[in-house]
């Protein structure tokens, strides 16, 4: 027994720590060589074990946090291992703490092991914490699946090339009821590479033709809005799907919106439109709050508050949640158009900077705000997929077309000019997926896609 074999002071402090960084050195220091070398085996293989899944699997670990299946099991296995490392701290401790008699070395050692075990303990309740608080944001945001969990190797998008997101900004006001669409964009992702074209949508367009079905017979010649009161433009469309089911029937309430502003998106651009996902403007200043702010490059300066009393200085600055969404949302001396532009680069700067150290640092504020702010109708068997592309597209080109005049009149416009401009774009990217990039024209042409980086820069 330790007791028996009389370690001093230092022994058993230095015993002991080896112990925590190898098990079972303390076990065979006290002569107890086979259940050392027991522990010393276990050890290794669950060293092992954890490097093999950091290294073979390390491109599949950011899919599996978005699992709240395999979130339970990696809490789980969290807890066992913290639990089976601090019985081997305090069982080793036990067998080299100093004699009874020596008081002081008895407290000194004790003291060592317990902060050991903490050590060992405290970074593992904050990863079961972070576990906790991923699962909980999937399960509240993303409907559960009917399906098993996915395959990572199976073909998520079905043999697409392309898949296409509608991107909504939403906002609410205490003079009106229901959430307008003020912002809307469709990401269109190359599902290989990751090059993105955004196309932008202008809230104020009119005569949207409505899909095939309730919705069209109702407007047969165009939406019109609820009354006198309503111009009937494009960011209707979502809240008055909402107050009138019979026009998706069959879709939820909640889902009404966002089913038949999808259908009408597509028809516009003619492009199928798979999933959406809206941020609540106010939410979107907690998230940019919860990442520390956000970068950008301000070209002039910028007016904001509703009595014009703050002023964005033209630079690049780091802004605050509440600027953020002054940056994005002001109209003071410039128009829609030059909104939706700043708009854009707003999403692309949050994109860029929303790096793994910003995300774990903050993130239980950004989990908090992500379920104030932020609707999806992604399924949670669609998740892995997503995230693997999402990691894509911060590494690959996004390039933009906004529909704004003088390209097209949003109170008359050409929706055949929007397809087939949209038709291009894609061709485009196409045909340069194996050339060289080229540097973006100085002047570009009003109707050309333009690298957006560059054009935010």
């Amino acid at each position: 027994m330790g007791e028996d074999r009389r370690f001093g002071l230092g022994a058993s402090i230095a015993l002991t720590l080896a112990s925590a960084l190898l098990w079972g050195v303390a076990h065979l220091a006290a002569e107890r060589r086979r259940t050392g070398l027991a522990l010393m085996a276990a050890y290794v293989v669950m060293l092992a074990a954890v490097l093999t899944v950091f290294t073979a699997f390390s491109t599949h670990l950011l899919s599996l946090a978005v699992q709240p299946r395999w979130l339970i099991w990696l809490t789980v296995a969290l807890v066992v291992i913290a639990l089976l490392w601090t019985s081997v701290i305090i069982w080793s401790f036990l067998l080299v703490r100093p004699a009874r008699s020596d008081t002081v070395g008895r407290f000194l050692s004790t003291t060592l092991a317990i902060a050991l075990c903490a050590l060992v303990l405290a970074p593992t309740a904050y990863a079961a914490r972070l576990a906790y608080l991923s699962r909980d944001v999937v399960n509240t945001l993303f409907s559960p699946s009917n399906t098993a969990a996915p395959v990572l190797s199976q073909d998520p998008w079905n043999g697409a090339e392309r898949v296409n997101f509608l991107l909504l900004g939403g906002d609410s006001a205490p003079s009106r009821p229901g959430v307008r669409t003020d912002s809307m964009t469709v990401a269109s992702v190359d599902v290989q590479t990751g090059a993105t074209v955004l196309f932008g949508l202008p809230r104020n367009l009119q005569q949207v033709q409505l899909p095939e079905g309730p919705a069209r017979e109702a407007f047969p010649f165009g939406f019109t809005g609820g009354g006198p009161d309503t111009p009937g433009l494009l960011n209707e469309v979502f809240q008055y799907a909402e107050d009138h089911p019979e026009l998706v029937p069959g879709a939820a309430k909640g889902r009404r919106g966002p089913t038949l502003l999808k259908q009408t998106v597509s028809d516009i651009l003619g492009i199928p439109v798979s999933h959406y996902a809206m941020v609540d403007m106010k939410g979107f200043a907690e998230l940019v709050d919860a990442m520390g702010g956000v970068q950008v490059t301000i070209r002039e300066p910028i007016v904001y508050g509703r009595h014009r009393e703050g002023l964005l200085p033209a630079g690049t600055r780091k802004l605050s949640g509440q600027e953020a969404l002054w940056y994005g949302r002001s109209r003071t001396d410039s128009d829609d158009y030059v909104r939706m532009g700043r708009q854009k680069c707003l999403l692309n700067a949050v994109a860029k900077q929303a790096d793994p150290i910003t995300v774990l640092n903050s993130f239980e504020r950004l989990a908090a705000a992500t379920k104030r702010a932020i609707s999806t109708d992604l399924p949670q068997d669609l998740l892995p997929a997503v995230v693997d592309l999402s990691q894509k597209v911060k590494n690959a080109r996004i390039r933009s077309l906004n529909f704004v005049p003088p390209l097209i009149n949003t109170a008359d416009p050409d929706w055949y000019l929007m397809r087939r401009k949209v038709s291009d774009a894609l061709e485009e990217h196409a045909s340069t997926k194996t050339a060289p990039t080229r540097s973006p024209s100085a002047t570009p042409e009003p109707d050309s896609p333009l690298n957006l980086d560059a054009t935010c820069a």
